[in-house]
């Protein structure tokens, strides 16, 4: 009983209004110190919970109150939600301190896959079985079978920093779907070679697993993926473990690892070479697709009861509609 009494009333993301004092939990998910034209300090924070991310500044005693909220760290916030025309909206925070264990419920702060893992695991086993090359096949196994490192991280990872799956098993939601879809549309066209563009869907963004760190909550760049980038860090695994695989066909080889680097699609996003092949065009068509589609889900999350239409998105470049929601 005296737990449950130190709880707090969750207020959620999606739910604050412009004017609207806060006083509730979140997770930072971000932190940056910056100074303004004057020299003095402020504090840049993300901070969120299961219905989205929101911006946060802090102006006063910076000092203290960037010890308090490092990446990852569970804070109470007491502050100022405004939406300005120009520049957003924001949350000017008047206090934080950590908060205690009993002030809030974990799974209230925690994005997640709307697929239960156990589900998406059988699906990847089902896209591997299918699988008739055997070179393409051991691989697969090499990377997903139980107990393999590789497997372990990749399971966990998320599929990004912001835009879309930003959350523990994102990865393999993206991942799985981007295959699932890839499988499905190489039935349409004959001329694909299935096994070599559902292994490159699968194996498409692994070096995320060498980019990105996730503790407790909070996505950064590993200094790899900082110097290396995800693409350069997918490739040199990819290939490290087909030089492994005895017989392992050059042709084949190539048109994987084509399909790694390309995957971004365009120069300027990333790929070091640009699709070439009909496998690695699909994996990017599809992949750019499910991403984008992930971005919509995101969107929607954020988004208080009764409300269609969402705000100036970066990755759509626009604003989403959602015509299934109930008008307020």
């Amino acid at each position: 009983m005296e737990q449950q009494t130190l709880i707090a009333a969750k207020l959620y993301v999606r739910d604050l209004v412009d004017g609207q004092t806060v006083d509730s939990v979140f997770a930072v998910r971000e932190r940056v110190r910056r100074q303004k034209k004057n020299g003095d300090a402020f504090v840049k924070l993300q901070l969120g919970d299961l219905s989205g991310t929101v911006e946060a500044v802090i102006w006063d005693e910076v000092d203290l109150l960037y010890e308090r909220c490092p990446a990852g760290q569970v804070v109470r916030v007491i502050g100022t939600f405004s939406v300005d025309q120009r520049y957003g909206s924001s949350l000017t925070v008047r206090s934080l301190r950590p908060a205690e264990p009993g002030e809030y419920d974990p799974l209230t702060l925690e994005e997640g896959p709307a697929v239960p893992l156990e589900q998406m695991e059988a699906s990847l086993r089902e896209l591997m079985g299918m699988t008739q090359d055997p070179h393409l096949r051991e691989l697969l196994e090499r990377c997903f079978c139980e107990g393999s490192p590789i497997w372990e991280r990749w399971r966990d990872a998320p599929a990004a920093k912001y835009y879309h799956q930003a959350y523990r098993h994102g990865l393999i939601e993206h991942c799985v779907s981007v295959a699932h879809g890839v499988h499905v549309l190489s039935t349409t066209f004959p001329s694909i070679d299935r096994d070599v563009a559902v292994a490159g869907a699968l194996l498409h963004d692994i070096g995320k697993i060498e980019a990105y760190a996730c503790e407790g909550g909070a996505i950064e760049l590993s200094d790899a993926g900082k110097l290396q980038g995800e693409i350069a860090l997918g490739y040199y695994l990819v290939r490290r473990l087909i030089e492994d695989i005895p017989g392992f066909p050059a042709d084949t080889a190539q048109a994987l690892l084509h399909i790694v680097l390309s995957h971004h699609g365009q120069l300027e996003h990333g790929s070091p070479v640009v699709p070439c092949t009909r496998e690695a065009t699909l994996v990017h068509m599809v992949d750019n697709l499910g991403g984008r589609l992930g971005s919509f889900d995101r969107i929607e999350k954020s988004l208080a009861d009764g409300e269609r239409w969402s705000g100036f998105d970066r990755a759509l470049s626009g604003s989403a509609y959602f015509a299934s929601r109930e008008a307020a």
